[in-house]
């Protein structure tokens, strides 16, 4: 008995022993390293939508559009982006552009709840012609001399006429909170010195809000859902004399554009990295003011008699649409790897 106690002990000894040197050598094992962190970052996607509102206005004459963007970015740290970017888009303008092509870029600082975007955006408008000019009518924009003194008048049925570059640039700040999971809310305020090249400022400042569906509203689908919005007021200056009224005593020299509101809401729906957005727009312009502004190729008349507006012609593009939108959206770190 007592050697088979004595077995045990030794039998229990050796497995106790191996257990231990077994549990010092994982113990004596060190952790990978950590990733190395990779400041670089690219952001890009693409989107066809039935409509290109922006503002409240469409861009594309109330027919589909599509659109593309690539965002090179350079992380500071987790805290701090820095970001260049350019995208393009289909558009149907009054003086025939090609497309609108933005040049953009500045900087993301977030503070815990608080993120922050200041930054520079270009509109270039390549590819445009006088549109609805006299002779050599130009007002220094289509090539030519021009009396200023003799205002513009435009040789469509309508009466519109627009400049061959409509090219602007806007300085930004925006702020974004993100008040928990679902909820988030936004500020935004744009500046350009000459909107759409009018040669009138142009102001815009909206706040948003979002509420975003816990991720199990649609089970194990991996569909995600938003509810967004936004109200917002454009301010704009006084023209110059390309856009005034020949022989009127008051807008010969110009006409003061008209600051509107606008607004939107709708509905997302979301999967891996595609978009389905459902959205509103509408505006209080009338539509002889929205015609004297966008210089509508399409305007009838409709009696829409306004001070800027004297033809009573009016425009439908800054009026209530809906739009859907398909888009997909990648980043380098994230979907690539």
């Amino acid at each position: 008995m007592k050697k088979v106690a004595l077995l045990a002990t030794a039998l229990a000894m050796v497995t106790t022993g191996s257990a231990f040197a077994a549990d010092m050598r994982v113990k004596a094992l060190k952790a990978p390293p950590p990733p190395a962190f990779d400041p670089w970052d690219i952001a890009f996607g693409a989107g066809i939508m039935s409509d290109y509102i922006f503002r409240g206005i469409t861009q594309s004459n109330h027919k589909p559009s599509v659109t593309a963007y690539f965002e090179p970015r350079y992380n500071v740290n987790k805290d701090l982006q820095l970001y260049v970017g350019t995208s393009a888009s289909s558009i149907s303008f009054p003086n025939r552009a090609a497309a609108e092509v933005d040049i953009y870029g500045g900087i993301r600082p977030t503070f815990g709840m608080f993120a922050f975007d200041f930054g520079v955006w270009g509109y270039l408008y390549p590819g445009g012609s006088c549109f609805g000019s006299q002779g050599t009518l130009a007002q220094g924009n289509c090539g030519g001399d021009i009396d200023y003194s003799q205002g513009a008048i435009g040789l469509p049925i309508n009466g519109n006429f627009a400049k061959k570059d409509a090219s602007f640039f806007e300085a930004y700040a925006k702020l974004n909170i993100a008040i928990n999971d679902q909820w988030t809310v936004g500020f935004n305020e744009y500046y350009s010195p000459n909107f759409l090249n009018l040669g009138a400022w142009g102001n815009y400042a909206s706040i948003t809000a979002k509420w975003t569906a816990p991720s199990t509203t649609f089970g194990a689908s991996g569909v995600g859902m938003y509810v967004s919005g936004e109200f917002g007021r454009q301010w704009l200056g006084t023209s110059d004399i390309f856009y005034g009224i020949a022989g009127d005593p008051v807008y010969a020299n110009g006409i003061k554009e008209p600051s509107y509101n606008t607004w939107n809401v709708g509905v997302g729906f979301t999967y891996k990295v595609f978009t389905l957005d459902l959205r509103y727009y509408d505006t209080d312009l009338k539509k002889g003011d929205c015609n004297a502004f966008t210089s509508d190729h399409t305007a009838k008349f409709d009696g829409s008699f306004t001070a800027i507006n004297p033809g009573g012609f009016g425009s439908n593009w800054c009026s209530a649409a809906g739009v859907a939108k398909l888009s997909f959206d990648l980043t380098a770190m994230s979907n690539l790897k």
